[in-house]
């Protein structure tokens, strides 16, 4: 049953829909400095700041709100 499982959790990622696991640890998108092309997933910031970037140091911007499908940028 590995395999049928692998190809169901495949299946699953690829779709359209915002239900894609089990939900732990999943992110909701992503801070992005246009200017400096930086990106950090949310799961890897601490708080609900917006993080400074790292190159530049000016606020980054969330991308992708938290029902939404597809990628972030």
């Amino acid at each position: 049953m590995g395999l049928l499982s692998t190809i169901t959790d495949t299946l699953k990622a690829s779709s359209s829909s915002s239900n894609r696991g089990s939900g732990a640890g999943e992110s909701k998108g992503a801070y992005w400095c246009h200017d400096c092309r930086e990106r950090r997933l949310d799961t890897d910031v601490d708080g609900d700041d917006a993080p400074a970037c790292p190159a530049c140091g000016d606020e980054m911007e969330f991308e992708r709100s938290p029902g939404s499908t597809g990628c972030a940028c």
